[in-house]
């Protein structure tokens, strides 16, 4: 689903990034670890499109999204949510998710709304149900309602994961995706996660978490990818031990 074909950053006469490869099969969750500025967050925006690297190429499910804006991304199927939660807080929870859907179009827009055409009340209720399906997945349900400005760190991460599953996308990328969550609220992400029919990507620090939810993990240490395996494979490996898990 995902090949990034090595792939490299610098800031100046820092590689932030060096020469990086790794596939992601479809259906499967990876998981990035790596110490503090191995290039984790680097790495999710040159796969997101908010940074071009210098070289390289980023493949989605065959195609070339190196030049590709990131709207065209998400438009081909690619979702991302963010270290800091990045939620409409004007909006209630409900709409927060909804806002997601929008870009499809209503059957029409205003002409279609004052000559009642069928179209687009059966695109709303679609959409609707589709909302209504992923606070229930994401157990937001009880707050569909809220203002999500009102909510905790906790609660809003969850809203932001909601409003990037709401349109189904093929590639996930999740940036600390457990920050802020209480312990119940990361076994309920873990949920979540492993009950998607989609790929993900997700950069964490909670090992437990990352050991429990992937099915393979790369490991990225001074912008370079040190290690590729399964999680039974990198608590043995040698080398990340000493360069981070200790």
């Amino acid at each position: 689903m995902l090949a990034v074909e090595g792939v490299s950053v610098a800031f100046g006469g820092v590689r932030a990034l060096d020469q990086v490869s790794f596939e992601v099969g479809a259906g499967l969750v990876c998981g990035v670890i790596g110490p503090n500025g191995a290039g984790k967050t680097t790495l999710f925006d040159v796969v997101s499109g908010l940074r071009r690297p210098s070289e390289g190429r980023v493949r989605l499910a065959g195609r070339d999204l190196t030049g590709v804006s990131p709207v065209r991304r998400a438009r081909a199927g690619l979702r991302r949510t963010f270290q800091r939660t990045q939620v409409f807080g004007w909006l209630t929870v409900a709409d927060n998710v909804l806002a997601a859907l929008d870009w499809h179009g209503g059957g029409g827009g205003i002409a279609a709304d004052l000559a009642g055409w069928p179209g687009r009340g059966r695109r709303e209720r679609e959409r609707r149900e589709r909302v209504t399906e992923v606070l229930e997945l994401c157990g937001l349900t009880p707050l569909r309602d809220a203002y999500a400005a009102a909510l905790p760190v906790g609660r809003r991460r969850l809203v932001e994961l909601a409003r990037a599953l709401a349109d189904r996308p093929e590639l996930l990328l999740l940036d600390e995706p457990t920050s802020g969550l209480d312990g119940g609220q990361t076994a309920r992400l873990g949920e979540v996660v492993r009950a998607l029919d989609t790929t993900v990507l997700l950069v964490e620090h909670d090992m437990g978490f990352v050991m429990d939810v992937c099915d393979r993990i790369i490991v990225l240490d001074l912008g370079k990818v040190i290690a590729v395996g399964t999680p039974a494979d990198i608590r043995r490996d040698p080398v990340v031990r000493a360069a981070y898990l200790g």
